[in-house]
């Protein structure tokens, strides 16, 4: 199956950090349920693959400093979608990697096999305060805790066998024990015994996100440059302004930047009209498997996205919109992978 995916990154009100002036609500709904499930309806509706919200314990850098935890936010908008796939972004280097992987398991039954993750290595100090933990600042330890991280969660995914769930009502039997195993996962900083407190999720394995540095263990790496090596399915990061009926890109990023000036990024960007977008995704599609957006100002960007720029892109086959009742993997192109302890 040949695929473009397009996902875009839902969290706050957008990449830039005054975005909240432009946003279509008052600055106290920011948090709240009602915004998050518009944002996420109008991203579904469009015809996005995939939605990713962004986290830290610490407080986001933009000019709103508080936000509500990923998996929840991904898990509280599961019931209320039916085809976008959800993705949140969870640190790898201070949290217990068995409480990630039982919390994405459990993201992937209220979605329906719609959950994925993109485990970060954390830098900031003040995360680690947060936890009350050693700062890990080596880079060779902060991928040595994301490589464990995706590793026991992974394992944890596949300690329960598909058919370990006996509910034999009749005999009271209810699980079959021989058809659970301990992962036995023995590291530099931690152990996990296992199995899992959560049977194997509805994908199998969730779609897992990362780095180029990461490929060996994930399904999809996010590229932020076009000269990233491309092998697997990998997508392009894009910073996303868009021209709006009452401003230019190129106006509205001038009146962020009045308020407060956005922080450099090492992505690429895209300042202009929807059509000139149109043409650079058909044109990025001729080279990767999909991308991720970045809108500087959600309830602006997604709009015209909505409107100018998924449409063409739908109609000429470049993208297409996720099956209804399929899983996130089944959308990316993606098996599902037998369990590694399912029997011959």
């Amino acid at each position: 199956m040949s695929i473009f995916a397009l996902g875009i990154e839902l969290d706050g009100e957008g990449g830039h950090p005054a975005a909240w002036r432009h946003a279509h609500h008052a600055p106290s709904e920011s948090l709240t349920g009602r915004v998050l499930q518009h944002k996420v309806a109008a991203a579904e509706n469009a015809g996005f693959t995939f939605a990713t919200f962004d986290d830290s314990i610490v407080p986001a850098t933009s000019d709103i400093t508080a936000r509500v935890d990923a998996i929840n936010r991904a898990s509280f908008v599961a019931a209320t979608t039916s085809t976008i796939g959800l993705v949140p972004v969870v640190g790898t280097t201070y949290a217990e990697p068995f409480h990630i992987s039982s919390q994405i398991a459990t993201l992937d039954y209220s979605s329906r096999g719609r959950g994925g993750w993109i485990p970060t290595r954390v830098h900031d100090p003040a995360v680690a305060r947060a936890w009350g933990r050693p700062l890990i600042s080596e880079p060779a330890d902060l991928d040595r805790e994301q490589r464990d991280s995706i590793t026991v969660a992974r394992d944890l995914w596949d300690s329960w066998e598909d058919d370990a769930v006996v509910r034999d009502y009749a005999s009271g039997r209810f699980l079959d024990r021989d058809k659970l195993h301990y992962v036995d996962f023995q590291g530099e900083s931690f152990s996990v015994k296992g199995p899992a407190i959560v049977p194997r999720p509805p994908q199998g394995q969730l779609v897992v996100f990362g780095t180029e540095a990461d490929r060996d263990q994930v399904d999809v790496v996010l590229a932020q440059n076009a000269d990233t090596t491309r092998q697997g399915l990998t997508f392009l990061e894009l910073d996303v302004t868009l021209d709006t009926p009452s401003a230019s890109a190129s106006e509205r990023l001038e009146s962020l930047n009045s308020y407060t000036r956005a922080p450099s990024s090492s992505r690429r960007e895209y300042t202009g009209s929807a059509a000139g977008l149109v043409d650079l995704l058909a044109e990025t599609a001729e080279t990767f498997d999909g991308v991720r957006l970045f809108p500087t100002v959600i309830d602006a960007d997604i709009r015209e996205l909505a409107r100018y720029v998924l449409p063409p892109l739908l109609k000429s086959g470049v993208a297409h919109r996720p099956v209804p009742g399929s899983t996130f993997r089944s959308n990316l192109g993606l098996t599902r992978p037998a369990n590694r302890y399912e029997r011959v």
